[in-house]
């Protein structure tokens, strides 16, 4: 069943720029909804240049560019595409072209994430072999890797200092930083573990404001 285009999403006001101190600038609303097509390229570029899990572009393209979400929808999604089985962001682009265009939107931008990149993986699997075991291309990989940690690392602090989130949240994601970069517990043990308190930690906040 088609999933109805969110109120706000379906008369957007047009969004102009707001002067944001220190002479930035910040758009004030949300881009129109996109298109199936729009939805298709959009992953297609995320899914093949998206180093790191794509986390970082995706982020890039959704929010700053395109505008489709806020930054506290696409942090909340992709949340939610983390715990699911699957890659986060795959999961994410199902999510968003649904909330769009119901099934064909979520079938336009997963279509765009995996199939492209896949064909364009398939064709570089069949000389990899070939220049495994050259140093330049071990030094590459490195390079790649190094860089991917870094976007993530990257975009992880500017959502925290767009979203602001509370101490006790904070506390929870480094505990949930800590535990799988030094303890290198498995995912859905950490959500198990840390979950609770973080949704205790979101009522006593919200039951706080009333």
């Amino acid at each position: 069943m088609a999933c109805p285009v969110n109120a706000r999403h379906r008369l957007p006001r047009r969004a102009a720029p707001a002067h944001h101190g220190g002479g930035r600038f910040r758009m004030t609303d949300l881009a129109p909804p996109p298109t199936r097509l729009q939805l298709f390229l959009a992953f297609t570029r995320v899914g093949l240049f998206g180093f790191g899990g794509a986390a970082a572009l995706a982020r890039q393209v959704v929010v700053e560019e395109k505008r489709w979400l806020s930054e506290r929808d696409y942090a909340e999604m992709l949340a939610a595409g983390q715990v699911l089985p699957g890659p986060n962001v795959g999961n994410t682009s199902v999510m968003l072209g649904r909330r769009f265009h119901g099934f064909t939107g979520a079938l336009a931008a997963s279509s765009g994430f995996y199939a492209v990149p896949l064909v364009l993986l398939t064709g570089l699997l069949l000389v990899y072999g070939s220049v495994a075991d050259d140093p330049r291309v071990d030094s590459f990989m490195h390079g790649i890797a190094a860089a991917a940690a870094g976007m993530v690392v990257g975009t992880a602090v500017k959502m925290g200092q767009k979203l602001r989130p509370p101490p006790e949240m904070v506390v929870i994601g480094l505990l949930a930083t800590a535990a799988a970069a030094w303890l290198r517990l498995p995912l859905p043990l950490i959500v198990l573990l840390l979950a609770p308190f973080a949704v205790g930690a979101a009522l006593r906040r919200q039951k706080a404001r009333g």
